[in-house]
């Protein structure tokens, strides 16, 4: 079975995506990374990353925007995904690991 890379997105990596790579990191068959879209972010998004993902989640539709105006070119069809989780939440905050449990599975 090939192992699938999978990027989680949100504005600094500093909360939501870090927890869903953290989340998700031991699940069968998937590799997990983070990013973020800022330019002050813990790990900045970068051609890279989008090119070394199979699958890509964003937080909120703002990311998606940011991520299809500065990226497109690396996109190159690959399977984006909005997960739609506001910037309410602690890094590892239960209710934020229950909410990525319940949305993010279905797509891998």
């Amino acid at each position: 079975m090939k192992t699938r890379n999978v990027l989680f997105i949100c504005s600094q990596n500093r909360l939501r995506s870090p927890t869903a790579e953290q989340v998700f990191a031991d699940w069968p068959g998937i590799e997990t990374s983070s990013a973020g879209t800022n330019n002050d972010a813990e790990n900045p998004l970068s051609n890279e990353l989008i090119e070394w993902a199979d699958v890509i989640f964003v937080m909120e539709k703002a990311h998606r925007n940011k991520l299809l105006k500065k990226y497109r070119s690396a996109m190159n069809g690959k399977r984006l995904i909005c997960l739609h989780i506001p910037d309410d939440y602690d890094f590892m905050d239960p209710v934020l690991v229950d909410i990525l449990k319940a949305k993010v599975p279905q797509f891998l």
